[in-house]
């Protein structure tokens, strides 16, 4: 039988002895096929179709899971409970399984007393599962998924990858509730009869508890928890898996150095399935190879697809770019408004809306961060309401009031951490804020922009002389003060940027520096321009603090 066939049968086959563990208690296969018969006569009985399932223990949420699809009714899997997961579901569902307390208006349904048998396969063609995902509109999308798209990409995965790991345990420390977790911390292992931990690995150093069994397991992982591994070498692991978002290049020598591997990296979307995989061991190729069964192409730079894990048999687009190459493809980055934050899908959509609406923005882009790590930045011009409580309370308080205004579109750990609040939104020489303009500004060393003053003269630019300015670090010790070739630095940054100088700098004249700049108190910078030449004044309301030209030349 292959592992889909399997799946399809699983309640009505043999038990195994044992089917997975809680922590070191083993779970036998004759308790899991009674709890998904008690499962499925309670959805039986039950005159719904569509039943939302959320559960933290994945031998639970397997045995309800199962149970739904026995009873022939449709299993809806929200990959969260925020509210806007909780509103999402409230309309289109029946009742809610899980092991945490049931939605406030939906009702909560347990198993009966009396496990039914299984006398039947289940429908490959059956439409019995629904995940949620982040849509362009910015609201939680339903995915309808028939059994077949996740029962064929588990014989994918298993042609792939199961001839390293026979009989190894399964491991996780991502949720079941998405597709990548359900595929392989569930239904791979009960297909091939890999017991699996039915509690997930918070933290990574509870993999240390495996050296001392000796036991040998794969570990279904994110690229999160693989950028911190614990401080151990060697551990047991004959697979590791990294899926959800893109792995850090840094990561890499931390996965070497514990598992004596690099991870495998599968992409993938809930929409797509899994697509393709890497592994990043020293000297290895860097692109993707399809998983078996999946079909590629390129089309005016963004990738097509056609597998079995699709619904529709025909080509479908990606959200991605890609370009070909010898053996597979290489991935050129995203063509929709999708990004993973610390691998939830976050919609810029939904939260540009969402700030938009708060009385404190007058106007705002959003940058997608990569360093120090995946993150989510704000360039944000504030209304009179929000300078005021800017100017009252400080820079951190505007940010803590924006955060808390996305409290029901993004999960904590999604939410924004880098603010930049600006007179005006920054824009090239086209008018355009790009994005290369928006990351200009989360530059730790550029100052921070509280006033714009244009007029036939040139422009006044009020900088906030930030104490925390690493230009402050060493310069002096108990007296900080700007250096001379700051302010030159950020004459020509400014002047470049305000009036699209384009020249190379060819030197200085008239440079005199009359008064020390010294930080937290603000300062403003005079500029105008002339055909070759930028001409600059600091000032503030102790005086003029320093002065000067500088010289470009010809584009």
């Amino acid at each position: 039988m292959t592992p889909a066939q399997r799946l399809a049968a699983l309640l009505m086959a043999a038990p195994p002895a044992v089917v997975g563990w809680r922590r070191r208690e083993p779970v036998s296969g004759a308790d899991f096929i009674a709890q998904a018969g008690r499962w499925q006569a309670a959805f039986e009985v039950h005159p719904g179709q569509r039943f939302a399932l959320y559960f933290q223990d994945s031998l639970s949420f397997a045995a309800a899971l199962f149970g739904v699809w026995q009873a022939g009714k449709q299993a809806w899997l929200p990959g969260d409970l925020t509210p806007a997961s909780r509103q999402a579901l409230r309309a289109r569902v029946d009742g809610f399984a899980g092991d945490v307390a049931a939605p406030e208006d939906l009702p909560g349904i347990e198993p009966a007393a009396t496990p039914v048998a299984a006398t039947r396969p289940l429908d490959p063609e059956a439409l019995q599962l629904v995940v949620f995902t982040s849509g362009s509109t910015g609201q939680p999308q339903a995915l309808p998924k028939r059994l077949r798209q996740l029962f064929d990409e588990v014989t994918a995965l298993e042609q792939a990858f199961g001839a390293a790991a026979p009989g190894a345990a399964v491991l996780a420390s991502v949720s079941h509730q998405h597709v990548y977790g359900l595929l392989f911390r569930v239904l791979w292992p009960l297909a091939t009869g890999r017991p699996l931990q039915a509690q997930s690995l918070v933290v990574l150093e509870d993999l240390a508890e495996l050296a001392s069994s000796g036991a040998r397991a794969i570990l279904i992982a994110s690229p999160a928890h693989l950028s911190r591994l614990p401080l151990v070498e060697n551990l047991p692991v004959v697979q590791v898996f990294s899926s959800g978002a893109p792995l850090p290049d840094a990561a890499l020598p931390g996965c070497l150095r514990v598992f004596g591997r690099a991870p495998i990296e599968v992409y993938g979307s809930s929409e797509t399935g899994g697509v393709a995989w890497r592994q990043r061991d020293p000297d290895a190729p860097t692109h993707w190879q399809v998983l078996p069964g999946v079909e590629w192409r390129i089309e005016d730079d963004a990738l097509w697809l056609r597998s079995a894990h699709l619904d529709d048999a025909g080509w479908m687009p990606s959200a991605d770019r890609a370009a070909a190459v010898p053996g597979g493809f290489e991935l050129r980055g995203r063509a929709d408004r999708i990004v993973k934050i610390a691998e939830k899908r976050v919609s810029l959509t939904a939260v540009e809306a969402a700030l938009r609406a708060s009385p404190l923005v007058a106007d705002l882009r959003l940058v997608p961060l990569t360093e120090p790590r995946e993150q989510l930045g704000v360039v944000a011009v504030p209304s009179e309401a929000g300078w005021r409580l800017h100017d009252a309370q400080g820079r951190r308080a505007l940010a803590e009031a924006l955060r808390a205004s996305l409290a029901d579109v993004v999960e904590r750990v999604a939410l924004p951490r880098r603010f930049r609040f600006l007179p005006e939104l920054p824009l090239n020489a086209q008018g355009k804020s790009t994005q290369a303009r928006l990351l200009a500004e989360f530059d730790a060393r550029r100052p921070a922009l509280r006033a714009i003053h244009v007029s036939e003269a040139g422009h006044d630019l009020t900088l906030a002389i930030d104490p925390t300015l690493p230009q402050f670090d060493g310069h002096f010790p108990g007296h900080p003060i700007l250096a001379g070739v700051v302010q030159v630095e950020w004459a020509e940054l400014f002047g470049r940027e305000r009036f699209a100088i384009a020249g190379e700098f060819c030197g200085m004249e008239a440079l005199k520096f009359q008064r020390v700049i010294a930080p937290g108190r603000p300062v403003t910078l005079s500029l105008s321009w002339a055909p070759g030449k930028l001409s600059f004044r600091y000032h503030s309301d102790l005086g003029q603090h320093a002065s000067g030209r500088l010289l470009f030349g010809t584009p």
